[in-house]
């Protein structure tokens, strides 16, 4: 009888051991997809801040001269001062608008969300019932790893 409660006790050592294992390689395969879409988020976020860098000077130079040559076109209807006004407004609206665009795109894009999901598909296995060979549970009762025994051990 003692020598099957042996054969137990290191069957469990090895179980525990490839669950210990098996846990560290998850975590390390978690921390490369981490810093993989973390490299791929921050190139997606660099893009669109290039957007938004990239239409600043649209705005700066078509502000320029859609002023002087609209201006010009509408001077002699409304006066100078309301022929600037119209033209600046056009721009800014235009330019704005650009900018509007690209700062949509960087607030809708999610971050670091397939680490995410991964991380909670793994979270989600521990704390379903472990199968154990031979139609046994885990200590606990229920077979959830985590999971303290209800007899208070």
């Amino acid at each position: 009888m003692h020598v099957g409660s042996e054969q137990t006790e290191r069957g469990l050592a090895a179980l525990v051991g490839r669950m210990a294992e098996s846990f560290s390689r998850l975590v390390t395969q978690h921390l490369q997809l981490a810093r993989l879409e973390l490299t791929e988020d921050l190139k997606a976020t660099g893009m669109n801040v290039a957007l938004i860098v990239a239409f600043v000077p649209f705005i700066l130079v078509g502000y320029a001269f859609a002023c002087g040559a609209l201006a010009a076109v509408l001077a002699p209807r409304v006066g100078w001062a309301g022929a600037l006004g119209l033209v600046a407004l056009l721009n800014l609206v235009a330019g704005g608008g650009g900018v509007a665009w690209a700062l949509q795109r960087l607030k809708t894009r999610r971050m670091m969300d397939d680490t995410t999901d991964e991380l909670s598909r793994s979270m989600a296995a521990f704390a379903a019932p472990a199968p154990v060979a031979s139609g046994h549970t885990l200590p606990g009762g229920d077979g959830h790893l985590f999971k303290e025994p209800t007899n208070g051990r």
